[in-house]
């Protein structure tokens, strides 16, 4: 006896809320463009240069003291902010330090450093610097156009992959759905000002060949029943695909989230901003395949497989459906 989650026989109607579903989106979209351009991204040390100083201490942090301690020492922009974590005990206070690159200097001075560690020591003997990161306005440059190529690179390379693969109305949707899942996650991040740094980046990557394998086998079920089904309208054949896939596409964004929840509930501050992209990411993947990439393709329309002979099409080569 297995396990169901999804019984095998569902009929759901995908596009009858497709004004809501397909509307609702581009709205999100649009306001995640909205919420790039008027909060821009929390960029972290990757991108923005500086130094980051990671403190520790058994006493509470006092953001005013730290940052009345390091003014003398003029050194521009400094963001000093608390990090809180359902796992830290009352004992263990943490807080970031972040100071802006320092002009040219790919980072900053072991003597400044050393000035500013002696500062916070002043205002709290028990704290102690867990780790320090530097990244000079070069490097960071440098790393915001690699970040940019490689998130688009990954696209246009899983785009022509589905182009030679099925037809060019599926490569469209596929397109259409991963730009929905990266648009909105970018969003997400403008409106929350979480961290965005270079392991956001690679959250996003994932999220991209997530996204495409749900989206794949959905497309590959649907090139199937378009071969079976020859005379059966296309809004249908896509229905139907979706529900005989919707099982496994519940099964694997399920396990995969359980362990996403876990991550983020234990995993520490850390890899938090990582882990809140994915989870995040597949839940918008698992959407986007069976309400975005779906509506593309009836929207364009799609090319009947004619290669085995069905008595019912019997003189007919091609059939293009639409709407």
């Amino acid at each position: 006896m297995r396990l169901r989650l999804i019984p095998d026989d569902t009929k759901i109607n995908f596009f009858s809320y497709a004004k809501l579903t397909f509307g609702g989106s581009i709205v999100l979209l649009v306001l995640s463009v909205v919420a790039f351009f008027a909060f821009g991204l929390n960029y972290g040390i990757d991108f923005k240069g500086g130094t980051t100083i990671r403190t520790e201490s058994t006493q509470s942090i006092d953001v005013g003291a730290y940052r009345a301690a390091l003014e003398p020492l003029q050194l521009g922009d400094v963001a000093i902010t608390e990090v809180f974590d359902p796992g830290f005990g009352p004992d263990r206070n943490v807080a970031e330090v972040r100071i802006q690159a320092q002009g040219d200097a790919e980072s900053v001075a072991p003597e400044t450093i050393a000035a500013m560690e002696a500062a916070m020591t002043a205002v709290d003997p028990n704290v102690t610097f867990a780790s320090v990161e530097s990244v000079g306005p070069k490097v960071s440059g440098e790393l915001i156009g690699s970040a940019i190529l490689s998130v688009v690179g990954a696209i246009g390379a899983i785009v022509v992959y589905i182009w030679l693969r099925f037809e060019w109305q599926f490569a469209i949707g596929a397109i259409v759905a991963l730009v929905h899942d990266v648009g909105l996650t970018i969003g997400l991040f403008a409106l929350l000002q979480i961290k965005f740094d270079l392991a956001i980046i690679a959250a996003l990557l994932t999220i991209v060949g997530y996204s495409i394998n749900d989206t794949v086998v959905v497309f590959d079920r649907v090139r199937e029943n378009l071969r079976k089904f020859k005379v059966m309208p296309l809004i249908e054949v896509l229905n139907l695909s979706a529900n005989e896939t919707l099982s496994r596409t519940m099964m694997t964004s399920g396990t995969t989230l359980l362990a996403l929840i876990a991550l983020l509930v234990l995993g520490g501050d850390v890899i938090r901003g990582f882990v809140f992209a994915i989870t995040w990411g597949i839940i918008v993947g698992t959407y986007s395949s069976i309400y975005i990439a779906k509506n593309i393709v009836l929207m364009l329309g799609v090319k009947r497989d004619w290669s085995k002979k069905d008595p019912r099409t019997v003189g007919r080569y091609a059939d293009v459906e639409g709407k």
